[in-house]
């Protein structure tokens, strides 16, 4: 279905090609976070979509005159239960979500009524529109779409800023306490054998890592309840094809090997002179003591400053862990509408109280959950 403003031709477009050079080039001069990159995208509508009885909604804007990409809006419709839900194509793999689009051409959208009452029709019907992870400080998603103002987020995001030398950082950005312990336990861990450190350079020991990584993280989260996604074959698919693909370049997943074999692991992506750490993993049973995970994460923000990065970023989530290597909060945050009486009452019921915010989240991962199974997280 194609509307059209005087500016602005809007329309759905569910088979877009997110791996399309018209993509490219408007990604690269968009607002958009890593998480709307093309490959990450193409994955997730190709990869997981169907396993979660998603349907793509992807609202494209173009220029009217040239037809030229002006926004992509990378949506999908839901069925949660009985509730309808429109979000934003994150499928529990994204930590970051926005429009992609320039500022400047999203004010001339949000300055063009037409415009933003096609899009505001066109995502409809739903019970319930929900877009969470929003980053601070992006476009203002909740001006076009014309929902009510976004709220915080329970979790904030932690990003560190890198500088060279890595030893001015460290200095910094870490207690100078805490710098001798990693020193000490670091001198510890090499006596131990044949200690590593690289950055995997061919598809072969990245799907190594990952195994490696399905390992790890399987006992260490099945006490959490939800799980881990590594351990679902859709997920493990999605995160080996965007490692796979995007070597080189969009993707880069750090390995730590003793005598030749991964004992921790740290997946991330590139974008921008920023590294987003999406994963890790650590032999834990293996090395009680040796604080793997503070040792890993301190290698990765050498080799990242080597490679002239301006930022680590830790993302969502608000582990202690991230402020001993300097990391800093930013909100999140979560735009909301209702559509029905039926998304009005899950929405009071959400907001209400904390365990119907869990039993609702149990209800809606059923969808995502494959034969036999229990449902995970991240």
């Amino acid at each position: 279905m194609t509307t059209s403003s005087n500016t602005f031709d809007i329309a759905i477009e569910p088979a877009f090609d997110f791996l399309s050079p018209e993509y490219a080039e408007l990604f690269d001069g968009s607002a958009a976070t890593a998480f709307q990159h093309p490959l990450w995208l193409h994955c997730l509508y190709t990869r997981l979509a169907s396993h979660a009885g998603a349907t793509p909604l992807v609202v494209v804007a173009r220029h009217r005159a040239s037809g030229a990409l002006a926004m992509v809006l990378p949506l999908l419709r839901v069925r949660r239960g009985p509730i309808r839900t429109v979000e934003f194509a994150d499928l529990r793999v994204s930590d970051y979500l926005a429009p992609v689009c320039s500022p400047q051409v999203f004010a001339e959208l949000l300055g063009d009524a037409d415009a933003c009452a096609e899009i505001r029709h066109l995502v409809r019907p739903f019970d319930l529109l929900r877009m969470t992870k929003l980053p601070d400080g992006r476009l203002p998603i909740e001006n076009l779409l014309g929902t009510p103002r976004r709220v915080a987020m329970d979790s904030n995001a932690y990003a560190t800023v890198l500088v060279a030398p890595f030893e001015q950082w460290r200095a910094s950005a870490m207690d100078r306490s805490y710098q001798k312990e990693l020193a000490k336990k670091y001198r510890q861990l090499q006596k131990k054998g044949a200690l590593s450190f690289s950055c995997c350079d061919d598809s072969a020991s990245i799907l190594d890592a990952l195994d490696v990584m399905r390992k790890f993280r399987g006992p260490r989260f099945q006490s959490q309840g939800d799980g881990d996604l590594l351990q679902r074959p859709e997920y493990y698919d999605f995160y080996s094809d965007v490692a796979v693909r995007g070597l080189g370049s969009f993707v880069r997943l750090y390995a730590m090997k003793m005598d030749g074999e991964v004992i921790a692991a740290v997946l991330g992506l590139h974008h921008r002179d920023s590294y987003l750490v999406i994963m890790s993993a650590f032999d834990i049973a293996g090395y009680k003591s040796q604080s793997l995970g503070a040792l890993m994460f301190e290698q990765v923000a050498r080799d990242c400053i080597e490679r002239g990065d301006q930022m680590l970023d830790f993302t969502i989530g608000d582990e202690p862990y991230k402020k001993l290597f300097g990391g800093q909060p930013s909100p999140m945050w979560t735009v909301t509408q209702t559509g029905s009486a039926v998304g009005a009452i899950s929405l009071f019921a959400l907001k209400q109280a904390p365990w119907l915010k869990l039993a609702a989240k149990r209800m809606s991962e059923f969808r995502l959950m494959p034969t036999r199974s229990t449902t995970t997280t991240r």
